[in-house]
């Protein structure tokens, strides 16, 4: 069993920058892909990022050179989100992959002027 919980989101005006953090306890060792997710009212839960267990990344076309994925730690994970619009509103994710699929609570996360 991994537990998993995001901090960070908030509203924030048209152009700022957030940055959410994840933390991961139990099983930490099991994990060997983490990511961000997103969910806008009325849309589908959508990858925003991940990392894999040897340090490689994957963005959505739609956050590429906007958004930065990072860790610092096995169970540390980041999201760096710049220039941020108002499309980028919704709760963000933080999903732990560690056979099985663990899910944070999700952080709101409002751009807004």
């Amino acid at each position: 069993q991994v537990q998993v919980e995001e901090s960070g989101g908030g509203l924030v005006q048209p152009g700022g920058s957030l940055r959410l953090s994840c933390t991961a306890s139990g099983n930490i060792h099991s994990i060997d892909r983490m990511g961000w997710w997103r969910q806008a009212p009325g849309k589908q839960r959508e990858l925003v990022a991940i990392i894999i267990s040897s340090g490689r990344t994957n963005y959505a076309d739609f956050v590429k050179g906007q958004f930065t994925i990072s860790r610092d730690s096995a169970n540390t994970l980041y999201l760096q989100m710049n220039s941020l619009k108002p499309e980028d509103t919704a709760i963000y994710y933080c999903g732990m992959i560690a056979g099985s699929m663990y899910w944070g609570q999700g952080t709101q996360v409002t751009v807004s002027p």
